[in-house]
């Protein structure tokens, strides 16, 4: 099959588009992606596994794309993109990778008569409703959350698969009336041919928690902070690493001062992939510390996967799908999501001898079960359906 990939932002990177193009490709199917450039790229490359198309965006509608239920110029821009690939390519199916242009794919789907999946990163309404340019007077005016819950219902239905990274997120749009045949999961696991770990010995003697990822509110890392406040005195060797950068770091440097924290805690800032990796190895613990909402009670982030397999056991708070994943395979430690006093417990009572066998046993539930090897599968079985229709 030739399969269009749409992609609304820049490309690469992207790890859950590079290892579903792959898979697909590896199985024989000719990959499209289109996407935009927002830095120096060519407007068409041939790369490993695709064909890469972008279509250079302006600013004023890059910006728009918030409003985009509102003011639909966003979707315009799209559309004549994609219609164009659409005439030049004849594509045999469309993959749109989350919500806001599902209904851009479905209705060129429906004219031309080809076959749609959503691939859905997250839950798209959930997310709006935790991020910051949304909670403004002049954001809720733009892209109010009942216009996208109202969409998400409307352009599901209009898909011949769905596809999600967790069962709650199945089990959610099953509540929603979807069809449960046409929603699959293929989950943000770890893809083991391109992802390597050295046990490099540690070069220091401190404990060190790890923190990789977007400094913003609803990360949690505030709560961290304040949980290392209340151990500080009796566990002197206990450090963090945050790797990143938000909009929420100064506020969370402010935090660091006020508890004292500023020999405890170092920021890193935004560091490249293959340090950030080093980084990690020479850690103890690894944190995912997100508040808890419908958005984070559906959906699952990638680094859980590599934290594990890097046998480093993960103290996350509950979130749903992270807390059921190392409940399950016992690879670390769950607390209640905001609250340091719990934490802080954690903290207190961490020991190299659960360490070695939260990190052994995420270790090898990742080499047995939570690798894309076996996500890879469920996708192509959904376009090996497809090809038979």
């Amino acid at each position: 099959m030739r399969i269009l990939m749409i992609l609304d932002h820049e490309f690469p990177p992207d790890i859950r588009v590079e290892n579903e193009m792959e898979t697909l490709s590896e199985a024989g199917h000719e990959i499209h992606l289109a996407c935009f450039p927002r830095q120096h790229r060519p407007e068409y490359e041939k790369g490993e596994t695709c064909h890469i198309h972008r279509r250079a965006i302006s600013g004023l509608v890059y910006k728009s794309s918030v409003a985009a239920l509102t003011f639909p110029m966003y979707f315009t821009f799209w559309r004549r993109f994609i219609t164009r690939l659409v005439r030049q390519f004849r594509f045999d199916a469309i993959h749109v990778h989350d919500l806001p242009l599902a209904e851009v794919a479905a209705g060129i789907c429906r004219k031309n008569n080809i076959p749609l999946t959503v691939d859905l990163h997250e839950n798209w309404p959930a997310y709006l409703r935790i991020s910051r340019h949304t909670k403004s007077l002049m954001g809720r005016f733009l892209s109010p959350n009942r216009k996208w819950i109202k969409y998400e219902r409307q352009v599901l239905h209009m898909a011949d698969n769905i596809i999600v990274v967790v069962d709650e997120a199945r089990e959610r749009l099953i509540q929603l009336g979807l069809d449960p045949s046409t929603i699959h999961v293929v989950s943000n696991t770890l893809n083991l041919k391109h992802f390597s770990i050295s046990e490099t010995p540690a070069t220091h003697s401190d404990v060190i928690l790890f923190y990789a990822g977007g400094l913003t509110y609803h990360r949690g890392i505030q709560v961290v902070l304040k949980a290392l406040a209340i151990v500080k005195d009796t566990n002197p060797d206990l450090k963090c690493w945050i790797l990143g950068e938000g909009s929420y770091k100064v506020k969370l440097q402010e935090i660091c001062a006020q508890l004292g924290l500023e020999d405890r805690v170092i920021f890193h800032g935004w560091i490249p992939y293959e340090k950030m990796i080093e980084m990690l190895i020479q850690a103890d613990y690894a944190l995912i510390p997100h508040l808890k909402s419908d958005h984070t009670d559906s959906t699952i982030p990638h680094k859980l996967f590599q934290y594990m397999y890097a046998k480093k056991p993960v103290i996350s708070s509950d979130c749903v799908p992270v807390a059921r994943i190392i409940r399950e395979t016992n690879a670390g430690y769950i607390y209640p999501s905001r609250n340091s006093d719990d934490l802080a417990k954690i903290f207190q009572n961490v020991n190299e001898k659960e360490r070695n066998r939260f990190g052994y046993n995420g270790a090898r539930w990742v080499q047995q079960r939570f690798n894309w090897n076996h996500d890879s599968s469920v996708l192509k079985e959904i376009y090996s359906n497809l090809s038979i229709r």
